[in-house]
């Protein structure tokens, strides 16, 4: 483990978030938003190597996860308080930044960049379909269906949670481990480092909120005269779409046909990498995130 960031907390819309800090805070601002089930932890091999490049980092737990606050109820995990707090976060840390987010991360970073395109200079997103894109695939393709069991699983009361979190998260480190390419991708340290983050009172059902949520507000959008907040679609910043296509739930067709909704999209695929990309392939993932950064400079 670096030395070289430190911890902080602040509030932005209206809860409080904690972020690893690295690099020269005058530098431009990398900001890294993981995904499900993890925490800050994601981005370790990714966070030394930029702050060495010259950028100001900065990985948050997003709310409900780790060392983050834990509002109570779904209503406190919709798309539109997810993406409004890091859209906060990036004006607190001097925006525009270069946003990057994997998997629910990689979600709402879409949709701040969406909904507030002036605090993104460059978008990167990593083993998360753009929404217009998911809805069509889901439609249209069983097999996204079926790899996407779990999303309806989550609906349930309660039993998600038991399921992830027992025998010491037993099904959370099988999740890691089995799902990567690269042996040894998730170190012993790596898993339990993740299950002491996922089992800190409240952090199982505020993550599995994110997808109660997401289920509840995408019924209302259905419902005629029902408002909802349901994540935005087109994207008018410079984005980077890379992608582990060995992702065991998600489609590789999830990453075709996204110019109808980002004007300016480059997608790189990596053959040798899963959903879990930046473990499976840290050094290819850095590499790729500075070379797009550096274009838009």
């Amino acid at each position: 483990m670096t030395t070289d960031w430190t911890h902080g907390q602040t509030i932005v819309n209206d809860v409080r978030l904690h972020y690893v800090e690295a690099g020269d805070p005058d530098d431009e601002t990398v900001v890294l938003v993981h995904g499900f089930p993890e925490f800050w932890y994601s981005w370790h091999h990714q966070i030394p190597t930029l702050a060495d490049a010259g950028y100001h980092v900065i990985a948050p737990d997003m709310r409900g996860y780790n060392r983050s606050e834990k509002p109570h109820g779904v209503a406190a995990y919709r798309i539109t308080e997810l993406s409004a707090d890091i859209a906060d976060l990036c004006r607190a840390f001097d925006a525009p930044v270069h946003l990057v987010g994997h998997d629910w991360g990689g979600g709402v970073v879409w949709d701040v960049a969406a909904r507030t395109p002036e605090v993104v200079e460059t978008l990167t997103v990593m083993n998360a379909p753009h929404p217009g894109r998911f809805e069509e695939v889901l439609r249209t393709s069983s097999s996204q269906r079926k790899r996407s069991w779990y999303m309806f699983f989550f609906q349930l009361p309660w039993l998600p949670e038991k399921f992830i979190t027992g025998l010491n998260c037993l099904a959370l480190g099988s999740m890691l481990r089995d799902g990567t390419v690269t042996p040894g991708a998730f170190t012993d340290d790596d898993v339990a480092r993740y299950k002491e983050a996922f089992s800190r009172p409240g952090a199982a059902t505020s993550a599995i909120n994110y997808y109660r949520a997401l289920f509840r507000e995408g019924l209302k959008d259905k419902i005629p005269f029902v408002s909802a907040a349901t994540a935005e679609t087109q994207v008018d910043v410079p984005t980077l779409l890379l992608w582990g296509e060995q992702d065991d739930a998600l489609e590789l067709e999830l990453t075709e046909g996204l110019d109808r909704w980002v004007a300016d999209i480059e997608v790189v695929r990596i053959p040798g990498a899963s959903h879990w990309v930046q473990f499976d392939a840290p050094e290819t993932v850095t590499e790729e995130l500075l070379r797009f950064i550096r274009i838009h400079e």
